[in-house]
């Protein structure tokens, strides 16, 4: 509560100048006294316009084409680790799940078809899953 008496108008002008020339948080703090946090939480409750991190490179590039051009293009699953790659397999109890492809490469993958009524596979790996009773047993 005591803070409320040291943002009078006066401040708030020269702070709002400062933030315009573009002089950092920190630096704006020093300039009025008082800590970069309470220039940060000042600078968002006024509504000043955002200005780009210098974090993220560039400030006087800034912009969003900028930024566009920055982001990592996303990555086929061919181009992934396997480890990433297989963790993006899905499956469902309700999809056949006949395992198609080497488990150590990236384009392994499940069938996915719908499953016959009480078996994990479609009808065509059901045949090739259960041969016990077309090949007349072994007795």
């Amino acid at each position: 509560m005591s803070n409320t008496s040291q943002w009078d108008e006066k401040r708030l002008e020269k702070l709002k100048k400062l933030w315009e020339m573009g002089l950092p948080i920190s630096q704006i703090g020093e300039k009025l006294g008082v800590s970069r946090n309470a220039i940060a939480g000042k600078v968002y409750r006024m509504g000043l316009p955002k200005r780009q991190s210098p974090i993220a490179g560039g400030a006087k590039s800034g912009g969003a084409s900028s930024r566009k051009a920055k982001t990592t293009p996303m990555l086929s699953r061919e181009d992934l680790p396997l480890k990433l790659a297989l963790r993006n397999i899905t499956w469902s109890r309700s999809k056949c799940s006949w395992p198609i492809g080497d488990p150590q490469s990236t384009d392994f993958h499940f069938c996915g078809d719908d499953v016959v009524t009480g078996k994990p596979y479609c009808n065509s790996h059901c045949f090739d899953a259960y041969t016990t009773n077309r090949e007349g047993g072994n007795s």
